[in-house]
């Protein structure tokens, strides 16, 4: 796939319709939050990773799941 630069989308927006750029807006929106919402899952899995090891580290634990 071609790199894009944003003066390629820019230049494709100028010659849309103006009913479209709506359509292009909310698109763009989605990838935001998706973007955003991915990032935090990730940030707070790391945050919480060394918490939950310390109740994963346990002989208990390693007792309960050794029949997998």
């Amino acid at each position: 796939m071609q790199a894009v630069i944003i003066d390629q989308i820019d230049e494709c927006l100028q010659r849309l319709p103006p009913e479209k750029l709506d359509v292009v807006y909310d698109f763009v929106s989605y990838l935001l939050k998706r973007e955003q919402a991915t990032s935090s899952a990730f940030e707070t899995m790391l945050a919480s990773e060394a918490v939950l090891r310390r109740d994963w580290d346990r002989p208990e634990e390693d007792a309960a799941w050794a029949h997998l």
